[in-house]
């Protein structure tokens, strides 16, 4: 790291580090003296909009309305940049629940309130038992009443780009017969690229996020068929609506696929609409 990026990254993160610290002590201390941890909650939330405001991110975010008040869903959103994380979090509602990393979990401060807050560690390419049993804690979350947040693609983008989807969220999504909530969010890429250490110089810190509406599992088909269905047409949605909001897209066939999956579901339902319980 030469000298330039690394003044950069210590103006960056020494009052990231320095709010991590304040809001995590307030999440440990005080939120299981808390109903539900409600501390926690605050706190996660506090941080995460102090910390967009502390890095100059301008958050501009639409469909919130999509987003049910009275019943647990999963949001599902497209994944670019470390930020993501702060950036949601300081516009989503709900008591939702991150999918996260393990290693994050080890993290001092937020992998402590990540455990004591009921998220879910995930392990990558640790194989098919390893996955199932993570769908079965993201069934218990859904089964208290919670929303989740999971990003399906696995990994953030490289390049900004929306990959394939995994199919965990979906297959909970369809075991607890609760809908998919698509997220697309854009400029995070931009702002701090896969292995970076920092948000760059003079770039414009403004990010678009958006939320459409809700998405539910047709009621055809086998389990695993319904999960399919449900994963290719949340892609579609996201892709959609990444463009929508100025994200560029790879040439990808299983797009075209996509929207034509999802269009045929909705002439099935005769009104448009996407499918319903």
């Amino acid at each position: 790291m030469k000298l330039r990026e690394a003044v950069r990254a210590t103006t960056h993160w020494v009052p990231f580090v320095a709010r991590t610290v304040g809001y995590g002590l307030v999440s440990l201390c005080i939120g299981p003296l808390t109903r539900e941890h409600r501390a926690s909650l605050w706190a996660m939330r506090a941080w995460c909009r102090a910390s967009v405001r502390g890095l100059d991110i301008q958050v501009d975010a639409s469909g919130l309305d999509n987003v049910p008040h009275d019943a647990p869903f999963i949001y599902c959103s497209n994944h670019q940049s470390l930020v993501d994380i702060l950036v949601l979090g300081s516009v989503l509602p709900g008591d939702y629940k991150w999918a996260a990393k393990r290693s994050l979990m080890r993290i001092p401060f937020i992998g402590w309130h990540l455990r004591l807050s009921g998220h879910v560690p995930v392990d990558r390419g640790a194989g098919p038992k390893a996955a199932a049993a993570v769908v079965e804690r993201l069934r218990e979350v859904l089964s208290r009443g919670k929303p989740l947040l999971i990003f399906p693609e696995g990994t953030r983008s490289e390049d900004g780009i929306v990959r394939p989807f995994k199919a965990g969220a979906f297959s909970a999504a369809v075991g607890s017969d609760v809908p998919i909530l698509p997220v697309a969010i854009e400029g995070t890429h931009q702002l701090m690229r896969k292995g970076a250490f920092d948000l760059g110089h003079g770039v414009l810190r403004h990010v678009a996020v958006k939320v459409g509406a809700p998405l539910h599992a047709t009621r055809h088909g086998d389990e695993g068929a319904r999960v399919d269905e449900l994963r290719d047409r949340t892609r579609a949605a996201i892709v959609r609506m990444h463009r929508s909001i100025g994200g560029s897209c790879a040439d990808d066939p299983a797009d075209a696929g996509d929207t034509d999956t999802e269009a045929r579901h909705r002439h099935a339902n005769g009104d448009g609409s996407s499918l319903s319980p």
